[in-house]
């Protein structure tokens, strides 16, 4: 099985490659400004914002399975767009595909979201993935959708770069004490994605971690794995802020967790320190 990987550049993207070669299967990536290292893959650039481009690149590498890990921010042409785009060529050309969403999809109203709740975003990013996952389960039906939340690895997430930046003192800013999320592990949620490629299950999928955390409590767990001085990370609330979007979103992960063989393991866990 050939395996195409969208955004194969970025921080899960890399995962997603790593572990799609190394399993040895005939892996494709796409890139925007630069190729990435994995070793074993072939490399295209892709533009989603170009209509034709999509539907180019799926003729020319005739994949199997497709994994759409964009990740286009608010940007609507890319996020949103592209992504349906993607779905429509996937669509047409037979391939399986999962399309990777977020919790940025929900306003926290209700806290606690499963698999059945419809996304009711209050940010453009949140607005351009519901967009996006609506319309990847009305143009292919038999594709997996997997809702996802903070992605931690080993020092190469946003949220892992932020905290060495506030230890070090070289960057302004707070963790928010009341800004809630269930952070999964790279690594964890990349296998969880292949293993819904390489699969025929079908509708909405939650890969987050098992525990509910405020990104000062990740924080802290991160400065603690790192040898950093957790004291020195400095704590906010988001409320006091006035920053838009949701406050609190835990997805719960547990129908997804008996469907799947991956254990989504929770941050205590994967950042716990000996």
């Amino acid at each position: 099985m050939k395996v195409l990987i969208i955004g194969g550049s970025g921080f899960l993207g890399t995962e997603l490659v790593r572990r799609a070669t190394a399993a040895g299967r005939e892996t494709a990536a796409t890139y925007c400004s630069r190729p990435g290292g994995t070793a074993g893959a072939s490399w295209y650039r892709l533009d989603l914002r170009s209509p034709g481009h999509v539907e180019e690149l799926l003729a020319a590498v005739a994949p199997s399975a497709v994994i759409d890990a964009t990740s286009g921010g608010s940007d609507w042409a890319v996020t949103a767009e592209g992504s349906i785009r993607v779905a429509m060529a996937a669509t047409r050309r037979g391939c399986r595909l999962v399309h990777v969403s977020s919790d940025a999809v929900f306003s926290g109203s209700r806290i606690h979201y499963d698999e059945t709740c419809l996304p009711d975003p209050v940010t453009p990013y949140g607005a351009a993935k519901a967009t996006a996952e609506t319309a990847v389960r009305i143009l292919a039906p038999a594709a997996a959708v997997a809702r996802t939340s903070l992605i931690i690895g080993h020092g190469g997430s946003v949220h892992e770069h932020l905290v060495h930046a506030l230890a070090a003192g070289t960057r302004d800013g707070a963790l928010f004490t009341d800004d809630i999320r269930c952070p999964v592990h790279v690594e964890d949620l990349a296998s969880a994605l292949l293993e819904l490629a390489l699969s025929d299950r079908a509708g909405m999928f939650h890969l987050a971690g098992a525990d509910a955390l405020s990104r000062h409590e990740l924080g802290v767990l991160i400065a603690r794995r790192d040898g950093l001085d957790a004291a020195r990370l400095p704590a906010g609330r988001r409320a006091d802020a006035l920053m838009p979007g949701a406050i609190d979103v835990r997805l719960d992960s547990s129908a997804t967790q008996e469907r799947v063989r991956t254990r989504l393991r929770g941050a205590r866990e994967f950042l716990h320190v000996q």
